[in-house]
This record gives C-alpha cells, structure tokens and sequence, in this order.
C-alpha cells in the first residue's frame, strides 16, 4: 500500500497507480484539471506514465468555467 496527499488529505493507494488511474478513480476528467505533485506541475501528457509514489503530494486544481 501506498499512502500519499491529495489536496491536504490522506489517501492510501492499494498498489501502483498513475496519476490519470487515480483521476479516473476519482470521476476527475484530466481535461479540466492542473495537477501539481510534490510542488511541480506535472504536464498533461505525463499523467498515464507518472507512478504515484510512497509520500507524493497532489494537488488537484479544477477549472471552472463561468461568465
């Protein structure tokens, strides 16, 4: 197991798990959102290749939309 910190809260991941596997398991779309690991912003096309790693911090940022 593998225990890491998305947006200042404890998450314990059951084995290795990418960053877009864990915003699929959270019903977050990877269009509509920046994700900042251990303070560096990770680019979109990385998301399937980063493996969440045993203390990593996540930060999720949505984009809202309005007018």
């Amino acid at each position: 197991m593998t225990t890491i910190q998305v947006n200042g809260k404890s998450k314990t991941l059951e084995g290795p798990t990418t960053v877009a596997q864990l915003l699929e398991e959270l019903g977050v779309p990877k269009e509509t959102v920046l994700v900042e690991c251990n303070r560096q912003v990770l680019p979109r096309d990385q998301f399937a290749e980063r493996v969440i790693e045993e203390g990593d911090t996540l930060e999720l940022v949505r984009f809202v939309g309005g007018g």
